[in-house]
């Protein structure tokens, strides 16, 4: 009678495993997140506030959320091959990010690498479209789903996690962008 029993819980704990992950298996391999804001003001003005990483504690969304984050920038100030690099707390964790590309009040590219609180590799964009003296501006996030992220977004989804966290960016670049002298 016992072992009919544990057979029994044996059987249903191996199919609840055997759901579970063909749930996981089931979700997408990649995701992207992406938002966009008119600012009031011509390209360059926001594409500098971009593309120089020296420039991001005036909108990043994170920049003010461990004022004891250490922070560290390599190679040329400003476009390709620019790096910045942070350690913080468990709220903006540990990563970096590099330029990649980086065309003049267009675009630029970036390679964004976490480590902590969980090793990731995502692709971040900005455009930039003029409209005679505001700009659209259009930031994206890209990257894929190991088998780990695919079992997290059973959850909670990337737009959900991070969306609101580029709005407040794109506002508070807009904000930055609309006082800087054009």
């Amino acid at each position: 009678m016992i072992k009919k029993i544990l057979l029994g819980i044996v059987v249903m704990v191996v199919v609840l495993l055997a759901v579970v992950l063909v749930l996981v298996l089931r979700q997408p391999t990649h995701y992207q997140v992406e938002r966009s804001a008119t600012i009031n003001a011509p390209a360059p003005v926001a594409f500098g506030l971009v593309n120089d990483f020296h420039k991001w504690d005036s909108w990043s969304p994170w920049a003010k959320l461990d004022p004891n984050m250490t922070q560290k920038y390599d190679g040329p100030p400003s476009g390709n091959g620019a790096i910045y690099s942070w350690s913080g707390n468990s709220q903006v964790g540990e990563g970096k990010m590099t330029i990649v590309e980086s065309r003049p009040s267009d675009l630029v590219r970036i390679k964004l690498e976490f480590i902590k609180p969980f090793a990731a590799t995502n692709a971040t964009e900005f455009s930039f479209i003029p409209s005679g003296n505001q700009t659209n501006v259009k930031w994206t996030m890209s990257g894929d789903n190991n088998f780990i992220g695919k079992a997290f977004s059973l959850f909670m989804n990337m737009d959900k996690m991070i969306g609101d966290d580029f709005d407040k960016g794109l506002a508070q670049m807009k904000k930055a962008a609309e006082a800087a002298p054009k």
